[in-house]
């Protein structure tokens, strides 16, 4: 005899009266009702057995495994598909001894309160993910949505955003979402610091728009392959700085010793520079950058890092770097058109035996810098570079990948006779 289908049904804070009359009328045909404390008191079938479970989902799973003929019905909060309980049992006794009846969730109603779309927003919930953990995902995050606990209130989560220089969100506070009691608040993030809330809510954090990132107090304890995160970075242009993984080969592929010669073109905030200055630690770096913004966040990157054998060139390459000397070791990034012009023309001050390294991020860049440095020399590396950081959400990990990228090196040869 087969097993008795068994239903996960979601329910909101307005109990059964927001339910569909299926939801309802499977309730009311359940022999055994699994939920927590709070959602069995709404249901109205008292001849069913009810089951209270807490945080952990083992007793559900003993439970549904020992009576396996009788009707049961799992209650959870909102979509139980959502990082919720339909996944946990799902994946324990498999996806065909389930149907799933979802309700709207509360993270999805929250963003319906405030008006903003969720699809880019980072979710977690704090009853599973330690706060410190949180607070750095925040920090260069766009929008933000958390489940808080009692533990855990808004104005404790808004605290330690403070605590780490992260006051450029306006803050939303959901409470009691469906129910009569409703309510929404806003403010900053000092405001919510000041005040209390019901434990039953749901935080929002909208970024301010044009604020760069306060970096983490941890900046600057690795030589190279620093959390992006530990820079400032400009806004709306956030993205463009090289990412660490990116960044770490660049600089391994320029093989920099400690009195190097270092240009960085298209330095942006200067990520590159100020950890290649950190490997080069009696040589000298140069960042060009012909963007007012990027060129202050250059010198403010650099004097957090303590960094002092850097110099931030405002101009536009190549007039910029007429009176620089010649250097050791080249990056560019090229991102713009006119990265083919930027990479010949700083290969003419490339000292002989440097190494030049590019990073590109289309195919038609690839394509011509590949001829022009095969014209040039014959050693010379590419690879495309696909990276996914692992996110941890709730009480699971996923991937999020970067944009692929191109990264090309290049070594130029000493003339015949010439000594290094």
């Amino acid at each position: 005899m087969s097993p008795q289908k068994i239903y996960i049904i979601g329910i909101g804070d307005d109990g059964v009266a927001g339910l569909t009359v299926l939801a309802q009328q499977l309730i009311d045909d359940a022999e055994i009702i699994v939920g927590p404390s709070a959602t069995l008191a709404m249901v109205t079938n008292q001849q069913a057995q009810h089951v209270e479970i807490g945080a952990s989902f083992d007793d559900a799973v003993k439970l549904i495994g020992e009576h396996p003929e009788r009707r049961i019905v799992v209650l959870a909060t909102g979509d139980p598909l959502f990082y919720g309980i339909a996944r946990y049992l799902c994946g324990q006794l498999g996806k065909e001894r389930f149907e799933v009846v979802p309700h709207v969730s509360t993270m999805q109603l929250a963003f319906a309160r405030v008006k903003e779309s969720w699809d880019e927003a980072y979710l977690t919930n704090l009853a599973s993910q330690e706060l410190e953990r949180v607070v750095e995902r925040v920090r260069t995050a766009e929008k933000v949505g958390l489940f808080t606990t009692e533990e855990i209130p808004p104005n404790q989560v808004a605290q330690a955003l403070l605590e780490s220089r992260i006051d450029y969100f306006l803050v939303y506070v959901c409470e009691n979402l469906g129910a009569p009691d409703e309510r929404v608040t806003q403010g900053s993030v000092a405001d919510v610091a000041q005040r209390k809330f019901s434990p039953l809510n749901v935080m929002i954090l909208v970024r301010q728009p044009d604020v760069p990132d306060h970096p983490s107090e941890r900046a600057g304890r690795r030589i190279f392959g620093n959390p992006d995160e530990a820079f400032l970075q400009s806004r709306p242009k956030q993205g463009l700085l090289t990412p660490a993984e990116v960044r770490s080969m660049a600089l391994a592929e320029l093989e920099l010793k400690p009195n190097s010669t270092v240009w960085d073109v298209g330095a942006g905030s200067g990520s590159v520079a100020i950890e290649a200055a950190q490997i080069a630690s009696q040589g000298h770096v140069y960042a060009i950058e012909m963007d007012p913004d990027d060129h202050q966040l250059i010198a403010a990157n650099a004097e957090r890092f303590a960094i002092g054998n850097l110099t931030a060139v405002l101009g536009e390459a190549p007039a910029a770097w007429d009176d620089l000397p010649d250097a050791d070791a080249v990056f560019v990034g090229g991102t713009g058109r006119q990265v083919q012009r930027l990479v010949e023309l700083a290969w003419d001050r490339l000292s002989p035996g440097g190494r030049l390294v590019v990073n590109v991020a289309t195919v038609e860049n690839l394509a011509s810098l590949r001829a022009l440095l095969g014209s040039r020399t014959d050693q010379m590396n590419v690879w495309m570079v696909n990276v996914a950081r692992g996110v941890f959400q709730f009480e699971c990990m996923r991937f999020e990948s970067l944009n692929p990228t191109y990264v090309i090196a290049a070594v130029k040869e000493p003339q015949s006779g010439t000594t290094q």
